[in-house]
């Protein structure tokens, strides 16, 4: 009985590395996508680690930011920024995360180097 309870005890902790907090994105064909499945970009002229986006207004309209609550926390390469208008904000390694408007389904990845500044998030 006592090495049944053992056996239980070492599964649960097993199974709780596995529920491990992994960030708000995953990857699919080497690419970081949101929640939706949708793929990630990144803008150059966001500065690493400032804590800021630089794609307001117009700009975060056709680059829809991958928005945190106010309740999410960073861990590991993810963080959480906050916007110009007070919003939250994933960024992952440093870098805030964006969705492209022109992206239709799940795989596009349209957004490619769009005016050589905004390049597909990757792990």
């Amino acid at each position: 009985m006592k090495k049944l309870l053992l056996a239980l005890a070492a599964t649960a902790l097993m199974a709780g590395c596995n529920t491990m907090y992994a960030g708000p994105a995953k990857t699919a064909d080497g690419a970081l996508v949101g929640p939706n499945g949708m793929t990630l970009y990144t803008f150059d002229r966001d500065a690493s680690g400032s804590g800021k986006s630089v794609c307001n207004g117009p700009c975060a309209t056709n680059w829809p930011p991958l928005m945190a609550s106010d309740s999410d926390k960073g861990s590991g390469d993810y963080t959480v920024i906050a916007r110009d208008d007070g919003k939250k904000q994933w960024a992952y390694k440093g870098k805030p995360l964006y969705y492209f408007i022109k992206d239709t389904k799940a795989g596009d990845r349209t957004g490619d180097g769009v005016n050589q500044v905004w390049k597909t998030a990757r792990p």
